[in-house]
């Protein structure tokens, strides 16, 4: 279909083995069948020959550059290829007149991302109209990276990482090709080390290949690739991560997920993830405290200050001592009891909040430091809770119209079901003074389901005295974190 690239010579003759090996045509061009194969849009583009703008957004060495110069060729256009990088306002200027000279050419825009909003808006109107085709790759989400307006005349291609399946073709291909590749130069290669090769190069084209070559050199001519070569050539295996981009927050967000789900081993995972990428650790730490709040809450009053306690820890010990600290919060909160009452709750409390932001205090609950005041009734008739003997007195605290509401509603799960106890009791204590409005107060758990304490424990040695509100005696113990005995 399309005939060898401009590039071929100079790529045989000095550039490293990744460029060598391009593919030249569309058929030779290895993973990403959802975007090349029979029937496929940038296939269907080729045989149309009718190039549109879009956007390859996939990982390093997937074949984004690879697949805009094979479009560009395919199609019988001219290609002027930049790089956000280093290129700016002027160069794009260039682009244009070179474009109105030819009658439109395609601009292949690597690095698109680095484009700042300035710099895309002025592509837009010659993208618009057609006289620039663009073709940009990115690593980055272009939902975050381009603007909106560039990013509804371009369509959006997903490139995946290549499989170990898919690198080991590639590798095979460049040790058995005599003219682009190393097959000229007798070598052998181990199973076991084409296999760490094509895992460990994670989904990069480009690494597998540079590793291979480097192997090679190692290996010399006629020589064996191992296992123990490969590795010597692969060097360090740098996690992929980027602390700016999308991977940053789909890191955060399975951390999160893996914490509210109750998966301890998958929280520690995504943590060791985010810590060997470079993350700040205090970023994810200030993370665990929210999800102590948002997800646990008064479940397990422990989570808040376990978090906070790990913080601290991190902030005097630094890594990697401190790090044990971030994965001791994460396992914690991983294993407590789960409820989001407390967040649902604020926000009801919010929203009623901005639904009636002008209504006056209720006038016998504001002070009254002033005679004026006192005179003016503010404080009249309030009842001092600790004049009661048990320190109860039903009085109403909400404004008028928002009398009777409830915001909180604990859950059955943790520390929760005694809050849900207490709350019934001070209802009850209501309705016997007359003074009951409102919605009947939460249900208590049905017998046998959930505790009564944080993490379960025993119920009986905290049982309430006769007339005291249930779980005021001691505060709930987590199973296993009971009085030591006198053996320590």
């Amino acid at each position: 279909m399309a005939g060898p690239l401009l590039w071929y010579d100079y790529a045989v003759s000095i550039a490293p083995l990744a460029e060598r090996l391009r593919p030249t045509t569309l058929d030779e061009v290895v993973g990403q069948e959802h975007l090349t194969g029979p029937g496929k849009p940038l296939r269907r583009m080729l045989e149309t020959r009718r190039l549109s703008s879009f956007i390859l957004w996939g990982p390093p060495g997937s074949g984004k550059t690879t697949l805009a110069r094979l479009m560009a060729q395919g199609a019988g256009q001219a290609m002027v290829a930049l790089s956000a990088v280093s290129a700016g306002l002027k160069d794009i200027k260039e682009v244009v007149a070179q474009a109105q000279e030819q009658g439109g050419l395609v601009l292949f825009l690597d690095e698109i991302h680095r484009f700042n909003k300035a710099q895309q808006d002025a592509l837009l109107p010659h993208v618009e109209s057609g006289l620039l085709t663009l073709i940009g790759a990115t690593t980055e989400n272009p939902s975050f990276e381009v603007i909106g307006p560039l990013l509804s005349r371009a369509r959006v291609f997903v490139l995946e990482p290549l499989s170990p399946a898919h690198l080991e073709t590639i590798l095979r291909r460049a040790l058995a090709d005599p003219q682009r590749g190393l097959g000229g130069r007798g070598l052998t290669i181990d199973d076991d080390a084409l296999a760490l090769l094509a895992v460990q190069a994670d989904g990069d084209a480009r690494r597998a290949l540079n590793a291979l070559e480097a192997a090679a050199a190692l290996a010399g001519p006629a020589g064996r690739i191992t296992a123990t070569l490969a590795r010597e050539a692969l060097q360090l295996r740098v996690a992929r991560y980027d602390k700016g981009g999308e991977e940053h927050y789909n890191l955060i967000s399975a951390l999160h997920k893996a914490v509210r789900g109750s998966d301890p081993h998958a929280a520690l995972y995504w943590l060791a993830r985010m810590l060997e990428g470079g993350e700040d650790p205090l970023y994810i730490a200030r993370r665990l405290v929210r999800m102590a709040i948002e997800d646990i809450g008064l479940a397990d009053p422990d989570a808040l200050r376990i978090t906070i306690a790990a913080r601290d820890a991190y902030h005097f010990l630094g890594s990697p001592e401190g790090d044990l600290a971030l994965a001791e919060a994460a396992v914690y909160l991983a294993t407590a009891p789960k409820s989001n009452r407390l967040y649902t709750a604020m926000g009801a409390a919010r929203q009623a909040a901005r639904e009636t932001p002008a209504e006056p205090v209720p006038l016998h609950i504001r002070n009254a430091p002033t005679r004026l005041l006192e005179e003016l009734g503010y404080g009249a008739g309030y009842r001092y809770a600790f004049e009661s003997e048990d320190h109860y007195t039903p009085q109403e605290y909400l404004p008028e119209p928002l009398r009777g509401r409830t915001f909180y509603h604990p859950s059955r799960f943790g520390f929760e079901q005694r809050i849900a106890e207490r709350l019934a009791w001070w209802e009850e204590r209501k309705r016997a003074a007359g003074t009951a409005q409102g919605p009947e107060p939460p249900a208590p758990a049905p017998p046998g389901r959930g505790t009564s304490t944080p993490r379960g424990g025993s119920d009986a040695q905290d049982a309430p005295a006769e007339g005291e509100p249930p779980g005021d005696r001691t505060r709930a113990r987590p199973p296993g974190r009971h009085r030591p005995t006198e053996e320590g």
